[in-house]
């Protein structure tokens, strides 16, 4: 057991054929490509911000929560009750003359296929964009049967010159410049083709495919949605070749999973509004196109595909994976994915939902590499349009990944010694020890002597240890009084316990200083948790479920002992871990699940407390003079805890700093914990774009609210000799109580001199 599913019971998992290549170095030669290839960096990163912008527009025109809400629910209700829904759509299709097929797997799925295809005496088949196809490694198992298979979407032709499989599950060759297409196409056709024009491009591909249509004997179509109430099956395309496909050959194959099945017409407009705006940034495409039954004097056949999605239906954690509309928006705010490409971040499918599913359609080894890719920043879970929980499904799936092939040396050995406090503790005692003759200063560490330490100090300086961690200045069980309120709030008189977190406790305890001076500064008795180590989350990230599980616990009983009303902590990324992912960590251990749901409730971060609690004035803390910064969102701030307009509050409204917003806030600065230990490379392009945008600003300080960000921008703009300066919202807070104090203290005197 793992996360509370077996992943060793009989058909929990689907397995093929490509669980027996070698799967690890099929990943290696795509990262590296990815790595090598700057152009494809360039294309996905000016793809993503275009995208972005775009979807944002079309989005805005909707009521895009209420939609997604009630997409969610339809295909909730087909995902709970498979075979009547299968049974449903079958009988109404077959009433308008189609006939229905379900295929097990991949193997069964293209025998009955090639299996028509025999009985008509086809000899080429035309094919309209089909993930499923896809899936099932369609064009391969047809060509080695004899058959001539030609890809008629644009993107599917061209990877198909290319002999590769496509990068993105909406725009399969969105990797490739209009020059690299060119190039493709004039060394496929023995013709000179522009390298530059796009129209020129598109008009020769027109003409290369258009005579496929009229040759074939079968035309194959994918499927975005299979109506159960009529039958009907709905496409929604930008090009008209589904149609041609659907309606010039004789015989029309439908290839879809058995999750495209959705109640009624209804939710299927539903889907549509939503699927474009999500997929292309469109309000609507070009073409959307209902077929009930076959063209008169034509066959229409549908195959329905299982695959593995029985077994992700029976798993409550991947349940809601089969939800998905193929859209491919977690790819486009993906930021490892626009620095490596779909190649690499997938498999057959690419993006999140790719890791997802993956295990489920080829085998746990060919979602091995993959997952390892996904830095946990959120994005997808907040742009995908049935609200899919992506970030923890990836994190099941890496759990998954740990448990069949282990975790490699030395992160194995870390993530189990620092399971243990005693032993982590006596590891941080002689590592303060031993860095000393390393220091280059007293806060950062770079050297080029040690090979462990060079690939990773090379493009960032590491942060120091504290020579006293904040743990040594306010001993567990200490209970510091409350001060006089400096200004009206909402915190006085509150008893507020302390969650640090490790990286504040041994890294930045000046940051922790500041949270409880603020907290004191507001009027609040401030308590230390006796027992506190970790809360689990490097394990967790990692997919070490039995270390992140201990840990964990540990929290949860330290956290139990303490008598205040609040938990408050300055790290967005550890408040995110125990109200979010330990009720989820525990969801099949009852009696534990209850005391994660008690202290969960209990726990906020530091600028939510803040700003809802405390309800500051405007300008309560304003002080002159007051600065320019920049705010750095951390992913866990923004997209786990949702906090947007909180921080901007804060330092522009209260503290009276002129707050400048990074072109792209939204995007990850690439720490991700461990992931910037593992992929180096990528987590130093995403940090340097992030520094780019705040020198576009203007501004030389950074802001933000998590010690992750903090360590990845301080070590980058220190490395690149930036000179920025980069602090915690806490460290202005505690300031401007400061300035305040000061100010008060001031006004006492000189009415004690006027009397």
């Amino acid at each position: 057991m793992l996360g509370g599913h077996d992943v060793s019971a009989p058909g929990a998992l689907h397995q093929s054929d490509a669980d027996k290549e070698d799967l690890p170095a099929e990943f290696d030669r795509f990262l590296r490509r990815g790595l090598e290839n700057p152009r494809l960096s360039r294309n996905l990163t000016a793809f993503q911000r275009g995208w972005r912008g775009a979807r944002d527009q079309a989005t805005g025109e909707i009521d895009f929560a209420s939609l997604r809400s009630g997409l969610k629910c339809a295909k909730s209700a087909v995902t709970s009750d498979l075979d009547r829904y299968v049974g449903a759509f079958r009988d109404a299709a077959e009433a308008a003359g189609a006939v229905v097929h379900v295929a097990t797997d991949a193997d069964e799925a293209n025998r009955i296929v090639l299996g028509l295809a025999q009985a008509h005496g086809v000899t080429v088949i035309a094919k309209s964009k089909s993930m499923v196809s896809e899936e099932i490694e369609f064009n391969h198992v047809a060509e080695a049967a004899g058959y001539r298979v030609v890809e008629t979407d644009l993107g599917e032709w061209i990877v198909q010159l290319r002999h590769e499989r496509p990068s993105h599950m909406v725009m399969p060759a969105v990797h490739l410049s209009r020059q690299e297409v060119g190039a493709e196409m004039t060394a496929a056709l023995g013709r000179g083709v522009s390298h530059d024009d796009i129209a020129e491009q598109v008009g020769t591909a027109r003409d290369e495919i258009r005579e496929a249509f009229f040759a074939s004997g079968m035309g194959i179509t994918g499927a975005n949605a299979l109506i159960a109430e009529s039958g009907t099956v709905m496409m929604v395309t930008n090009e008209g070749n589904g149609r041609l496909c659907a309606s010039v050959p004789p015989l029309h194959v439908v290839l879809a999973g058995i999750e495209k099945l959705i109640p009624t017409f209804d939710d299927a407009m539903t889907q549509v509004r939503l699927l474009a705006r999500s997929g292309t940034a469109q309000r609507i495409t070009s073409y959307t196109t209902f077929i009930t039954g076959p063209t008169p004097g034509h066959e229409m056949h549908v195959v329905l595909v299982d695959n593995g999605r029985r077994a992700m239906a029976a798993l409550p954690e991947f349940r809601e994976a089969l939800h998905c509309i193929r859209c491919a928006a977690c790819a486009n705010v993906c930021p490892p994915y626009r620095e490596v490409g779909g190649h690499a971040f997938g498999h057959i499918y690419t993006g999140a939902i790719g890791l997802v599913v993956t295990p489920f359609h080829h085998g746990l080894g060919a979602a091995a590499g993959p997952q390892s890719l996904c830095l946990s920043c959120n994005a997808c879970e907040t742009v995908c349009p049935v609200g899919i929980p992506l970030p923890r499904q990836i994190l099941d799936v890496r759990g998954m990944v740990v448990e069949a092939f282990g975790i490699k040396e030395p992160k194995r050995s870390i993530l189990a010694l620092y399971a243990r406090p005693k032993t982590s503790n006596l590891g941080l005692k002689i590592a303060r020890r031993l860095q000393k003759p390393l220091a280059r200063d007293s806060r950062l560490l770079r050297t080029r002597r040690m090979p462990v330490l060079r690939r990773q100090t090379r493009w960032r300086s590491l942060p120091l240890l504290a020579s006293r961690p904040l743990r040594s200045r306010y001993a567990g069980g200490t209970e510091l009084a409350a001060a006089e309120p400096a200004v009206p709030n909402g915190i006085a008189g509150r008893r507020v316990g302390l969650f640090p977190g490790c990286m504040t406790d041994n890294l930045y305890p000046e940051q922790g200083a500041a949270i409880v001076r603020s907290l004191r500064g507001l009027g609040a008795t401030v308590v230390f948790p006796a027992g506190l180590h970790c809360c689990g989350l490097p394990a967790l990230n990692s997919g070490d479920v039995r270390h992140g599980a201990w840990m964990a616990k540990q929290t949860i009983r330290a956290l139990e002992q303490c008598d205040a009303e609040f938990i408050v902590s300055g790290s967005a990324s550890c408040v995110a871990t125990i109200s979010q992912d330990y009720v989820h960590l525990f969801r099949n251990d009852p009696p534990w699940l209850v005391r994660a749901e008690a202290v969960a409730a209990k726990v906020v971060d530091f600028t939510t407390f803040l700003d809802e609690v405390g309800a500051l004035a405007a300008g309560s803390l304003a002080r002159r003079p007051a600065r320019t910064v920049a705010y750095h969102d951390s992913c866990q701030g923004l997209n786990a805890l949702g906090l947007r307009a909180a921080p901007r509050r804060i330092l522009g409204d209260v503290l009276g700093h002129e707050v400048r917003d990074l072109a792209e806030a939204r995007v990850c600065c690439g720490f991700g914990g461990s992931f910037s230990f593992d992929y180096p490379v990528i987590s130093e392009r995403l940090m340097a774009s992030k520094l780019d945008d705040v020198a576009a600003t203007g501004a030389t300080e950074i802001v933000t609210d998590n010690q992750g960000c903090i360590m990845q921008l301080r070590g980058g703009s220190d490395a690149q000799g930036r000179g920025f300066t980069i602090r915690h919202l806490a460290e202005l807070v505690a300031e401007g109580i400061d300035a305040a104090e000061h100010e008060r203290r001031g006004a006492g005197q000189h009415g004690a001199e006027a009397l």
